[in-house]
């Protein structure tokens, strides 16, 4: 009886390790990078404004390319002291929308990390500019 029961605790034991195993592999999976994403089945083709002090409710349609700043010549123009003039390019490309911050002094972040390389975006994504969050659409 005792040699089943250390048996059965082995088994217990080892099924706990694999899921934590399992569970720790997922983490680092999901954290990986942009590029490590689950096939979406329809492109984003909006930014959403869901936090900001004057903006709340804005929306951006997304086509080829669109420049995002505080500049009065930027495509979308936002009231937000952190951005820069032209703070990032949002567009679509070869069924991606793609994200790229234009050199601005605070940076683009997506899912709270700062990005320094063109990003591909997914729906749900949340982008900050400044203190301006969107929400991918």
């Amino acid at each position: 009886m005792p040699a089943l029961f250390l048996n059965i605790l082995k088994l217990i034991f080892l099924a706990l390790v694999y899921l934590f195993l399992w569970q720790i592999a997922r983490s680092i999976g999901a954290h990986v990078g942009p590029g490590q994403r689950s096939k979406k089945t329809k492109v984003a083709d909006e930014l959403a404004v869901i936090r900001s002090e004057t903006m709340a409710g804005q929306t951006i349609r997304i086509g080829a390319g669109i420049v995002i700043g505080r500049s009065e010549e930027a495509n979308f123009v936002i009231d937000d002291t952190y951005a820069s003039d032209f703070h990032a390019r949002i567009g679509q490309q070869q069924d991606k929308v793609l994200l790229t911050d234009l050199g601005s002094t605070n940076g683009t972040y997506v899912n709270g990390r700062r990005i320094t390389v063109p990003t591909s975006l997914g729906k749900g994504d949340t982008v900050q500019i400044g203190k301006t969050i969107f929400e991918v659409r």
